[in-house]
């Protein structure tokens, strides 16, 4: 009796066992086949993926191009790819090799220990001719195709302006609640226009070559590739910047060469007030970019910009009638008129107050302007352009102002109107100090004005939205900054200035550039100290060439010792790299 009741428990437990392993194979294979466990694992997709091996083509999201169609983030190569199910099958190989130029052992190498899809040629893979590529297309071989293949660039392009992509399924769901049939680990723009043009941006899916295999690695249905991509021929769509690559990149060596740690550069096209490179630094810490201030775009935050604000004080005494040709200012005389002053030039009349950079003088003019016009300073930072938002705003389909720098700060003169009747926050103001905070996209934009005589435009860095096919899906025009401006007159007499700084004053290591230039100089204290060290902005802000004004240039070295600043010797360097390339390529149009 014993035995057999145990008998009966074990049997029992054995139906148990097996009942509970169809009950698993059960909701396995029918019940739970999409959302399995809590995470809700999709089986099928699962098992899948399993028996598939594929190679992306194209992760299918848009990319940025240049004002000459360059790539700027992702280029596509004609490429040569190879299964690896080949190596056990016959394959004219020979052919292919005899298209491609390449040894048929050498073809044949690259699968030899392939378990994937493989690009010949691998990091550095053979770039097809598209005559290459249709023999070997109509060759109709099994696993061997030519392709054009999306391949980041080997280094990051003016990576503060166009951005970071990230994979972010909380702010995916809370930015396109709409767009649930894509992954929700979908790349999204986080910065710079990656963000503001995500919404064109984004994938409608990848395309990809697969096949199935078997658990040998063997084909499961034959031999048979399968294509997959998106339906829509129009997408992935290219943002076409205003940004000359070969500019940027001259730029970006340069910084790097003399190890500017903060600040940057701004370069504008004159006529058309396009951005033509941007750089910022420090460069992103990828790893951990909002960790720091490494993601911040420093050109289009605002800094004190020292004595390069004297050009909006200059203006105002211009078209004031401040100014007369006998008048002269002692420029031995510190800021407030009090004291000696650190730099002493003895009498100067107002044109070489503003090539020596006098302190004195524009305190002056401004505490006898303010007088009459307490507002007199914003007004003709405003007419010059400078205040900002000064980059492209407008509507664009169904976004209202929509703005292509969305994070650009404004300037600011006043912190407290107060301050506009108390003597010494005038002079300071006066200089570019005090409260006075301007981005350096709106230095230079203020340096075009000038040079086109007084025209205000607002700055473009995105000219077109592109189909796939290259036809436009939206152009972003040109457009002048509303506001009043400064007179045609004034603008010369600004123009004169800002070349005898460089002939006479403070800007003389650039007169022998092969451009004429004109520009200003500027120093600001920042508050901060290292040791017993004041740290300081660096500045110089111009245009070239003198004569036929085709580049506004903005330097800044951003809060360092004032006797390590590179800001001069970048600008040098810069004015002569574009001049290099210039004569390299010939000169550069704006289409």
């Amino acid at each position: 009796m014993v035995i057999k009741k145990r008998a009966i428990i074990v049997q029992c437990i054995i139906f148990l066992l097996v009942a509970g392993l169809i009950g698993r194979l059960i909701q396995l294979q029918l019940v739970s086949t999409e959302s399995f466990t809590k995470r809700d694992i999709n089986l099928i997709e699962s098992s899948v993926s399993q028996r598939t091996q594929e190679l992306v083509i194209d992760q299918g999201r848009g990319r940025f191009i240049d004002r000459n169609k360059e790539a700027l983030t992702h280029e596509y190569y004609p490429t040569l790819v190879l299964f690896p199910f080949l190596k056990n099958i016959e394959w004219p190989a020979e052919d292919v090799a005899k298209i491609v130029n390449v040894s048929v052992n050498e073809l044949k190498n690259e699968i030899m220990d392939a378990k994937k899809p493989v690009i010949v040629g691998g990091k550095r893979p053979i770039e097809l001719t598209e005559t290459q590529m249709n023999k070997i297309n109509n060759l109709q071989i099994p696993g061997v195709f030519a392709v054009h293949r999306q391949y980041e660039l080997d280094s990051e392009i003016a990576e503060h302006l166009i951005g970071l992509i990230r994979e972010n399924s909380e702010l995916f769901q809370e930015r396109y609640p709409d767009k649930s049939y894509l992954p929700k680990n979908t790349k999204l723009g986080i910065t710079g226009l990656q963000s503001t043009f995500d919404e064109f941006l984004l994938p409608e899916g990848e395309a990809k070559l697969l096949y199935h295999v078997a658990g040998d690695g063997g084909p499961l249905f034959g031999i048979d590739v399968k294509y997959t991509a998106p339906a829509n021929p129009y997408y992935p769509v290219a943002i076409q910047t205003t940004l000359d690559k070969d500019f940027q990149i001259v730029a970006e060596e340069i910084l790097d060469k003399h190890q500017l740690k903060k600040g940057g550069i701004v370069l504008l096209d004159i006529e058309s007030n396009d951005l033509l490179a941007m750089v910022s630094r420090p460069t992103i810490n990828t790893s951990n970019p909002f960790g720091d201030e490494s993601a911040e775009n420093q050109m289009i935050m605002p800094q004190f910009p020292g004595s390069v604000f004297k050009a909006v004080i200059a203006a105002a005494a211009i078209e004031n009638q401040q100014i007369s040709n006998d008048r002269m200012f002692n420029c031995d005389l510190d800021l407030y008129g009090e004291g000696p002053a650190e730099y002493q030039h003895g009498m100067l009349n107002f044109y070489n107050s503003f090539a020596k950079s006098c302190n004195y003088t524009f305190a002056k003019l401004a505490q006898e302007m303010i007088e009459s016009d307490p507002d007199v300073i914003e007004k003709y930072s405003e007419m010059l352009g400078l205040l900002g938002p000064v980059g492209w705003n407008g509507d664009v389909f169904r976004f209202q102002d929509f703005k292509q720098f969305p994070k650009e700060y404004h300037g600011r003169i006043w912190a407290d109107e107060r301050d506009k009747h108390v003597a010494k926050a005038i002079a300071q103001t006066a200089i570019g100090q005090k409260d006075v905070r301007v981005t350096p996209l709106g230095i230079a934009n203020m340096m075009a004005t000038i040079a086109r005589g007084g025209s205000k435009k607002e700055v473009r860095t995105v000219s077109d939205v592109l189909y796939k096919n290259g036809t436009t899906l939206f152009s972003f025009s040109k457009q002048e900054m509303e506001g009043p401006k400064i007179a045609p007159y004034t603008a010369s007499r600004l123009q004169e200035l800002l070349r005898g700084v460089v002939t006479s004053g403070t800007g003389q290591r650039f007169a022998q550039l092969p451009y004429h230039v004109a520009g200003k100089s500027g120093t600001a204290e920042t508050g901060k100290k290292q040791g017993e060290v004041t740290l300081v902005n660096k500045w110089f802000a111009g245009y070239f060439p003198f004569e036929k004004p085709k580049y506004a240039l903005v330097v800044v070295d951003l809060e360092q010792p004032g006797t390590s600043s590179v800001a001069n010797t970048v600008f040098n360097d810069l004015v002569q790299g574009i001049y290099d390339l210039e004569q390299e390529k010939g000169p550069k149009t704006i289409d």
